[in-house]
C-alpha cells in the first residue's frame, strides 16, 4: 500500500491538477481574444490545433509510462511544461507563437491528470479511491471558473495566467515530494497492480473497441447538452440566462457527492450495472429537458444530470482501468473518448436549426445515451459470462 505520508499528497495533487485546467480551459478563448486579438475563427483554429496535439499525446505518453511502470517522472515533466506554458503565453507577442506554445507545452502538459489516476491504479487503488479523487477534481471545477471570471473582470486576463503559474509551481513541488517518498519506500512494500490483460476480464479486443465507441456516444451527449444549455434556456425557454448558470452550478456541485456515493457502491455492484444506472439517469434527464418549461423543473432535473455525469466520469474511468491493460493507456484512452465526443457534437447542435429545435437536441442525446448504455450493458454481460467460462475451465 501507499505510505501514510503519500496518501494526503495524492488528493492534493488531484486538486491542483483540477485547478490547473479549471482555470485555464474556460479562460483560454478570452485570453486569445483579449491579449492577442484573435478573431472567433482564429480561436477555433488555435483550439483545434491544441486539441489535436492533445489527442495524440494522450495516447503516447501514458502508454510510454505503462512500459516504464513509472508515472511520477512524466507527471513532473507535465508540471514543468504547465509552468513553461504560462511563461510562454505571457511573453508571446503574436497568435502564431501562442499556438506553438499551446501545442509544444500545453498539449503534453494536459496528460498530467491521466498520469495521476494511472499512478493511483498502478499502486493498487480501489475503485472508490479513484472516484474520490475524481470528486476532488469536480470540486476544483466548481470553485475555479467563478474565481477566474472575477479575476479577469477585476484585474484583466493576465491575472489568470499568474494564478495558473502559481498552481503549476505547486504541482512541481507536490510531485517532487511524491518522487522522494517513492524512492524511500522499499520495493517489496509497494503494492503495485500488475497490468491487467483484457482476456482475463473476459473482454476481447473487439469488445473493448465497442465499449470505447459506446463511451464516445455517451460523452458526446454530455458535451452537446452542456454546450447548448445557455442558448436553450435563453432562446428556447425564454428564461433569463441566470437560470442556465444556476443549473450548471447545481449539477457540478451535486456531482461531488454523487461520485463519492457511487465510489462506495462499486464494492457492492458490478461496474457495468452502475453504468447502466447512470445511462438511465441520463436518458431521464434528456427527455425531461426536452419537455421542461418551468425553471424549477430545470433545476430539479440537474439531480439526474449530476448522477449521469458522475457515472460516466467516475465509474466509466474505473471501468476502463478494469478492462484495458496498462493503467496509463486505459486512462489516456478514456480521455480520448471525451475529446472525440466533444468533436462529434456538431451534428447534434445542428438539430437546433431544424423544426425539432432545441428539444430535438436533447431527444437525440437521449437516443444516443440509450444506444451507448445498451451497448455497454450487452458487451459487459457477455464479457462477464466469458470470464466465468474461463474461470470454470481453470
Amino acid at each position: 500500500m501507499r505510505s501514510m505520508l503519500e496518501r494526503p499528497l495524492i488528493p492534493l495533487a488531484s486538486l491542483f491538477w483540477g485547478l490547473q485546467f479549471a482555470f485555464l480551459s474556460p479562460s483560454l478563448a478570452l485570453i486569445l481574444v483579449s491579449l492577442y486579438g484573435a478573431t472567433p475563427a482564429e480561436v477555433g483554429w488555435v483550439l483545434a490545433c491544441y486539441n489535436a496535439a492533445g489527442f495524440v499525446v494522450s495516447l503516447l505518453v501514458p502508454a510510454w509510462a505503462d512500459r516504464q511502470r513509472q508515472y511520477l517522472w512524466p507527471l513532473l515533466v507535465c508540471s514543468v511544461l504547465n509552468l513553461a506554458l504560462t511563461v510562454a503565453l505571457t511573453l508571446a507577442t503574436s497568435l502564431p507563437w501562442v499556438t506553438v506554445a499551446l501545442v509544444v507545452f500545453g498539449a503534453p502538459a494536459g496528460v498530467g491528470m491521466s498520469l495521476i489516476f494511472a499512478h493511483l491504479a498502478h499502486g493498487g487503488a480501489a475503485p472508490a479511491d479513484l472516484m474520490n479523487n475524481r470528486a476532488i477534481v469536480s470540486f476544483a471545477w466548481v470553485a475555479a471558473p467563478p474565481i477566474a471570471t472575477a479575476l479577469i473582470g477585476w484585474f484583466g486576463p493576465e491575472s489568470v495566467l499568474l494564478v495558473i503559474a502559481a498552481i503549476a509551481l505547486g504541482n512541481v513541488a507536490i510531485t517532487l515530494v511524491l518522487l522522494r517518498l517513492s524512492r524511500r519506500q522499499p520495493t517489496h512494500s509497494r503494492d503495485e497492480r500488475p497490468a491487467a490483460k483484457a482476456a482475463e476480464m473476459g473482454h476481447t479486443r473487439v469488445g473493448v473497441a465497442v465499449i470505447v465507441v459506446a463511451f464516445v456516444l455517451v460523452q458526446a451527449t454530455n458535451a452537446a447538452s452542456t454546450a447548448v444549455l445557455t442558448l436553450y434556456v435563453s432562446v428556447g425557454l425564454g428564461l433569463p440566462v441566470l437560470w442556465a448558470g444556476l443549473a450548471l452550478a447545481i449539477a457540478a456541485a451535486l456531482e461531488i457527492p454523487a461520485l463519492i456515493g457511487l465510489g462506495r457502491l462499486t464494492g457492492r455492484f458490478p461496474l457495468v450495472r452502475l453504468m447502466l444506472f447512470g445511462c438511465v439517469c441520463g436518458i431521464g434527464y434528456y427527455v425531461g429537458m426536452a419537455l421542461v418549461r418551468e425553471p424549477w423543473a430545470l433545476l430539479a432535473l440537474q439531480v439526474l444530470n449530476a448522477l449521469f455525469v458522475a457515472t460516466v466520469s467516475g465509474v466509466g474511468m474505473t471501468l476502463f482501468q478494469q478492462i484495458i491493460a496498462g493503467p496509463g493507456f486505459a486512462t489516456g484512452l478514456y480521455t480520448i473518448t471525451r475529446r472525440v465526443g466533444n468533436i462529434a457534437i456538431g451534428p447534434l447542435i445542428a438539430i437546433a436549426s431544424t423544426p425539432a429545435g432545441y428539444p430535438g437536441i436533447f431527444l437525440a442525446c437521449a437516443v444516443l445515451a440509450l444506444v451507448g448504455g445498451a451497448t455497454i450493458g450487452v458487451v459487459g454481460r457477455r464479457a462477464a459470462r466469458r470470464a466465468d467460462g474461463l474461470g470454470s475451465a481453470d
